[in-house]
């Protein structure tokens, strides 16, 4: 069998993930992804240059959304708080 050289998520998915690791137990999240742009002339060749727009991602997090959507989900849903239970003696 050939080995998984990639995983693929969906952005509800990697809010979940995201979620568990930072804790979060309420409220509506979603994925915040923040965008740079840059410019250069670029080309195959030195004969064939264009001016061109890299669009780098800087950061990639978790922001608070008024309601679900396919980007957010409720944290409560996905990582509710643990329940402790006493003990009977």
């Amino acid at each position: 069998m050939a080995e998984t050289g990639q995983y693929l998520f969906t952005f509800k998915e990697v809010v979940e993930a995201l979620l568990k690791q930072q804790g979060i137990h309420e409220g509506i999240w979603g994925l915040y992804i923040k965008f740079g742009i840059k410019a250069a002339n670029i080309g195959p060749d030195e004969n064939d240059i264009r001016p061109s727009a890299i669009i780098p991602i800087l950061e990639i997090g978790l922001q608070k959304f008024e309601k679900e959507s396919n980007i957010a989900i409720d944290a409560a849903k996905v990582n509710p708080k643990p329940t402790t239970k006493r003990k009977a003696k």
